[in-house]
């Protein structure tokens, strides 16, 4: 049997009175990393102090227990593996092996670990020395995990920032991250209230008197949040108790808080919050907590962006669907009420009727509640927009200083009316008539607002631009940016809550007692300024006021409204000789009554077809009278572009009850062609008429 080999001893300067294996003895006891020696079986004979520090045994409960017990579990087999491997070919591996290694300490937890391995057999020892660092204490590595860490937590955060509908859910869930991963005792989330003199704690970690979710807290300059809203800069606090930039209040010593980091909450260049932590360490805080803080407010801020887009485009959304389907009841009811109108004008004039004072009552009642009807109609195509508008350069500043004048005679005196105007004066592209319809509308609303007076108050300037929030509103934001006039109507009055504003400008909504009003004012203005490529916004508080502010475009060139179309010199000739194109047989029954109650010759057809087959027949015609809309066949515009081919000299008039299809021939017929909206009377139609044949007699029509 041969004798394991026996290397040859190494030279040595030791005094001859100290003992080399009690030197090797001394340096194992002493060395600083942990060292453990572990026979074949994967026992540990031997271990050292460090060992026992490292790992968390005593000395005596490290010998005879196997290095498998100091592996964590989820990699205990496949360390097995490479423990037998080990074994059947034994080399030394030295430390920085680039290996992530973690080692499991008695009381169950994990620290990360440098292993070098020194096997013994070439000195004829069956033993392998284990040298175990431990680098979790190591300040670049200590960095490293910690940035892992939050890296780790902002990413659960955008997940949940992600997948949440509800912003609330993040708002309430960032305190509680920031706490955990700053290992911070307290954490809060302030936003500004919407009158922007107030915040309030939308969310918190830890206890500190005074500050509990949901109060609302003044926006003090001298207070830590007061000073990072007013910066708009991440603000860091080293010591609370020597710091002199705020008042430090005296909860937060009695709480035993030291240093604290705060962070502004932005949305789209508006500062609308901050968020805060604070510790019991002094200096707790450095730039990768600063980084990490400002990454949370960045996801925070695009969270409730998020929900504040979504809830602005499903409100467009559902105003524009209510839009469409009051748009076609108008159209539908506009027809009735020209039936209506029209038998009670025909009624009103018959002789039976010229002395009977109780009938004519009772027909002009009824005449009363049809025109009624047909107000709110307009008002329903006002808010669907598809009502004809005439826009023209307005002078804002005149039209204000007139309606306060009006106002000033005919509300109450205790109604305090100030006009404030940008010098120099504004002026808008916008029909003068709707404009300063809309206006009346908000300045009765206000009055309503102020029972027992107040101020009201108008306001008009020139803004550069619209804000990119409402800017994306525009029915058309296509055109290059437009100078906008920015048209303020502030009242002193009752105010409205967050769910009235949600609601102030869907048709029939009111907050008025019954009777009081229709619910249509505000709607009507919405229509009107989006119609008009505008925008508007509310700002309203509780018992603190109203402003409504339009935002009306300049116009791009100075032009001058063209004059609209005049009846007056062109009476309806006696004898005129009209085809009368009308597909509801009630509706077109009325209209042939106005017509020959005019002196008209009428030729009436239901459908362009058959007026198409009166003209190829020859008929003299001198106007051609017909709705837009009739039926399954074709329609009134393409019947007067063929009727006009045939007869050049033909003057063209057509009506209909849907605004949007008169919107569609204005922009799409000849300058000639007439348009008339039912309901109409009889003077209506007759003004019409005379304004159509003036057309074709005009040079170039």
């Amino acid at each position: 049997m041969t004798e394991p080999a026996v290397p040859p001893p190494t030279p040595s300067a030791l005094p001859a009175s100290i003992d080399e294996r009690t030197v090797f003895r001394s340096l194992f006891f002493a060395y600083p990393d942990a060292m453990l020696l572990v026979d074949q079986s994967g026992r540990i004979v031997m271990a050292n102090p460090s060992a026992s520090t490292l790992l968390g045994y005593a000395p005596d409960e490290l010998i005879a227990l196997s290095v498998d017990a100091l592996v964590p579990d989820a990699i205990r087999p496949r360390h097995a593996e490479y423990r037998e491997g080990y074994a059947r070919a034994p080399r030394a591996r030295p430390m920085g092996t680039q290996m992530e290694l973690v080692a499991k300490r008695k009381d169950g937890t994990e620290v990360m670990v440098e292993i070098a391995l020194s096997p013994m057999q070439d000195h004829g020892l069956p033993l392998v020395v284990a040298s175990i660092r431990g680098i979790g204490a190591y300040p670049r590595v200590k960095q490293a995990l910690q940035r892992a860490r939050y890296s780790e937590h902002l990413a659960n955060l955008g997940r949940m920032a992600v997948d949440a509908r509800d912003p609330q859910v993040v708002l309430d869930q960032v305190p509680h991250i920031a706490a955990a991963a700053l290992e911070v005792e307290v954490a809060r989330v302030f936003l500004l209230e919407p009158d922007r003199a107030g915040l309030r704690i939308a969310s918190g970690v830890g206890p500190v008197p005074g500050e509990e979710v949901g109060t609302r807290i003044p926006y003090l300059p001298d207070s830590s949040p007061g000073l990072v809203l007013s910066m708009r800069q991440p603000l860091l606090v080293p010591d609370y108790v020597s710091e002199q930039r705020f008042v430090v209040p005296r909860a937060f010593l009695e709480a035993g808080l030291r240093s604290a980091l705060a962070v502004p909450i932005s949305d789209r260049g508006r500062t609308i919050g901050a968020l805060t932590v604070r510790s019991r360490t002094v200096r707790a805080f450095g730039e990768d907590e600063l980084r990490f803080l400002e990454s949370m407010a960045s996801l925070l801020a695009t969270s409730l962006q998020r929900a504040q887009s979504e809830e602005a485009l499903n409100h467009a959304q559902r105003l524009e669907s209510v839009g469409q389907l009051t748009g076609g009841i108008a159209h539908d009811f506009n027809n009735l009420l020209t039936v209506i109108q029209g038998n009670l004008q025909v009624l009103d004039e018959l002789p039976a009727n010229a002395d009977d004072a109780y009938r004519k009552q009772l027909v002009a009642a009824a005449a009363r509640a049809s025109r009624r009807g047909a107000d709110l109609t307009g008002e329903l195509l006002a808010f669907s927009r598809r009502q004809v508008l005439q826009p023209a350069q307005v002078d804002v500043g005149a039209m204000l200083q007139s309606l306060a004048d009006m106002l000033r005679r005919t509300l109450d005196q205790r109604i305090r009316i100030e006009v404030e105007l940008q010098s120099p004066q504004p002026t808008v592209l916008a029909d003068p008539s709707q404009l300063e319809s809309a206006l009346l509308n908000i300045a009765i609303n206000a009055r309503d607002a102020m029972p027992d007076g107040g101020l009201l108050r108008f306001r008009a300037g020139t803004c550069a631009a619209l804000p990119a929030e409402l800017r994306a509103e525009l029915d058309d934001p296509s055109p290059p940016p437009a100078q906008f006039v920015a048209i303020a109507i502030s009242d002193s009055g009752s105010g409205m809550t967050d769910d009235v504003k949600e609601r102030a400008f869907e048709p029939f909504f009111t907050t008025k007692d019954v009777g009081r009003g229709t619910g249509l004012g505000l709607s009507t203005v919405y229509g009107f300024v989006k119609q008009s490529n505008g925008a508007i916004t509310i700002d309203s508080t509780p018992g603190a006021g109203t402003t409504l502010t339009l935002y009306i475009p300049e116009p791009r060139e100075v032009a001058v409204a063209p004059p609209a179309a005049s009846a007056i010199g062109h009476a309806v000739p006696p004898g005129l000789r009209v085809l009368l194109v009308e597909d509801d047989e009630e509706v077109r029954t009325i209209i042939r009554t106005f017509l020959e109650t005019l002196g008209c010759r009428v030729s009436a057809t239901s459908n362009a077809e058959d007026a198409l087959a009166v003209l190829n027949a020859g008929a003299a015609i001198d106007l051609l009278l017909s709705d837009i809309a009739l039926g399954t066949g074709m329609r009134g515009t393409e019947l007067a572009a063929r009727a006009e081919q045939r007869m050049p000299t033909l003057a063209v008039l057509l009506m209909s009850g849907f605004s949007a299809e008169l919107l569609e021939a204005d922009s799409a017929s000849p300058a000639s062609w007439e348009l008339l909206r039912k309901p109409c009377s009889r003077d209506e139609l007759a003004q019409a008429i005379g304004a159509a044949l003036g057309a074709r007699q005009a040079p170039g029509g």
